[in-house]
């Protein structure tokens, strides 16, 4: 018998779909579904005429039942595709699989399939579902003898999903799967918003792509001098690194560390590296085909949700717009009468760790809204009555030791960070763990815990196993990153449940859109909701965000890569973009 308490029924689903005339981007058009009940196994088959006629889900789908499937974002994208309203209670046995199996690596992954081979339960072969799935991504039409196959395909499916079922309920933490289920919902909104995207400007990117690359080598390295034809001589980056006084990380073989996030992390402190970051970035990563941009010029992708093993989002970086070169981010524009707002919280990592550790003196540098000022009184570095514009040095060197400590970064990286000894790194260091004495002994806690309990997990249940070769440092780190993607799913569900055009979480920052003469209000909104969300998670302590808003005809722009952009537009006859004060 059935422990769970739903008189309305629980009701296991799957679709079969493809993406709107077979481009990656469009929306999704459902071919067919299958409705299993559990745990009765009454099972019904819906073909796509059937569905297309349905102006509601034909099974219950209110608050005393349970709608079951594997990644539900999928699921939800087709009742949006229908017009049908989502179901009061999702639980995604995806979500749960990898809250289940987090840290562990199940040896087959965390598909459908290998969460079966995981609990050693009969499954489809891995060719045949890709034979099949390649049948269903033809678009039709089908013969009716494929239409048959492809609603048996389906229906094996909902029968592997009752196996699994029956297999994990008893693991299951109910309240919180459900919450995660709402998140699936909010994902699906936000997949089906998409983000607008300069289908004009990509376009002449697209088609100019290989030019653009050797005029761009020739335009930027002007400053650098480090490149012979399409290569990058690190002999010659090691001069101009020489030359301009850069103290760059080495491996322990001796030689540069030339790794995209080292570049990626001095670019933060020394301006210069990042035209070269980007143009390195770009020659070797891009593919301007990849990224997914439907026929209504919306970038629309699976965003991956629980894929990292702190439960962040993490969508394909070659299909999701926020993963190439952030020059290209300025592809990201609003449609006419529109506008956007990129709303972050401001220091989150920093404000989590103060509130989750119960540190005084880090909460109350949160609250003073420049943390890393006041952590430079809180250790008599300077004066109370500091500012940026009076100790500017100073509270850059402690800005970065707090994002070092963030990052897990030991002496010789931050001292390459703040280009200064070792010892004055040391120093920093030593004058963090002074000051935030409780946050440390609650940092030192977490890994007993993890090493003593195996496990670490955050308030609201996301959970690692804390196994294997887990180093110290992703274990002082993950409560925190973790919190943070508790905080982000709270805040979608509560926006998109507001109405709020959600287009994309962003790591710790939503994009949102409106209408220009609704956008302050819809700015307005978000905030209030993001602080709420940080709330419900932090026990009341509030978090604040910081808003960089976009109205049309302007376009988003990372200013990181604002200098990139205007290298690239002069090169396919555009204007530079002179922004605005927003920007």
């Amino acid at each position: 018998m059935c422990a769970w308490n739903f008189p309305g029924g629980i009701y296991l689903v799957d679709f079969e779909f493809h993406p709107a005339g077979g481009r990656e981007g469009n929306p999704p058009v459902p071919v067919c579904m299958v409705v299993r009940q559990w745990p009765s196994g009454d099972t019904s088959r819906y073909g796509q005429a059937e569905l297309r006629a349905m102006p509601t889900a034909p099974f219950p789908t209110g608050k005393d039942a349970l709608f079951v499937a594997y990644f539900a974002s999928a699921e939800m994208d087709c009742f949006a595709a229908l017009g049908w309203e989502y179901p009061a209670n999702l639980l995604d046995l995806f979500a749960e699989f990898r809250w289940l199996t987090n840290g562990l690596r199940p040896p087959h992954g965390n598909g459908l399939l290998g969460a079966l081979l995981y609990f050693k339960l009969p499954s489809l072969g891995g060719e045949a579902k890709d034979a099949m799935r390649d049948l269903v991504l033809t678009g039709g039409p089908w013969s009716g003898a494929e239409q048959l196959a492809i609603l048996d395909y389906c229906e094996s499916d909902v029968v592997s999903l009752a196996h699994l079922l029956n297999k994990m309920q008893s693991q299951i933490d109910l309240p919180r799967a459900l919450l995660r289920g709402r998140y699936m919902q909010s994902v699906s909104k936000m997949q089906t918003n998409g983000i607008p995207i300069d289908v004009e400007i990509l376009t002449l990117l697209a088609a100019n792509w290989h030019a653009i690359q050797d005029d761009l080598i020739i335009e930027v390295d002007r400053d650098y001098g480090v490149y012979t034809g399409r290569s990058f001589k690190v002999e010659h980056w090691e001069t101009y690194l020489i030359a301009n006084q850069i103290p760059w990380p080495r491996l322990p073989s001796g030689k540069l560390d030339l790794s995209d996030d080292t570049f990626r992390q001095m670019a933060r402190t020394y301006n210069q590296v990042a035209p070269i970051r980007e143009l390195r970035a770009s020659l070797s990563e891009m593919r301007l085909s990849n990224l997914y941009v439907g026929e209504d010029g919306r970038n629309r992708c699976l965003l991956s949700p629980f894929r990292a093993s702190t439960g962040r989002n993490q969508p394909s970086n070659s299909k999701f717009i926020f993963g190439p070169s952030v020059w290209l981010r300025g592809l990201i524009r609003p449609k006419a009468g529109w506008g956007l707002a990129y709303v972050d919280w401001s220091q989150q990592e920093f404000g989590i760790a103060g509130a989750l550790s119960q540190d005084p003196a880090m909460m109350q540098a949160y609250r003073s809204g420049d943390p890393y000022l006041e952590f430079a009184v809180q250790a008599g570095a300077v004066p109370r009555g500091a500012t940026k514009d009076t100790h500017k040095d100073q509270r850059e060197q402690f800005k970065q030791c707090v994002l070092a400590v963030q990052y897990g970064m030991g002496e010789a990286s931050l001292a390459a960070r703040i280009n200064q000894p070792v010892a004055r790194a040391r120093q920093l260091l030593e004058l963090h763990k002074r000051t935030y004495k409780q946050f440390w002994k609650w940092s030192d806690s977490a890994v007993d815990e993890a090493v003593l309990g195996e496990r670490l997990w955050t308030v609201f249940g996301w959970q690692i196993h804390a196994t294997g070769e887990i180093n110290d440092r992703s274990l002082r780190n993950f409560p925190v990153q973790a919190t943070g993607a508790d905080m982000l799913r709270i805040a979608c569900v509560l926006l998109t449940d507001a109405g709020i055009r959600v287009c994309a979480p962003v790591h710790d920052a939503l994009l949102i859109e409106a209408p220009l003469e609704e956008l302050n209000a819809a700015v307005a909104t978000t905030q209030a909701l993001m602080k709420k969300a940080s709330a419900i998670v932090l026990a009341g302590f509030e978090l604040r965000s910081d808003v960089n808003t976009v109205r049309y005809p302007q376009r988003y722009m990372d200013g990181r890569g604002l200098q990139m952009w205007n290298k690239v537009m002069p090169l396919i006859g555009q204007p530079e973009y002179v922004g605005t004060e927003d920007d």
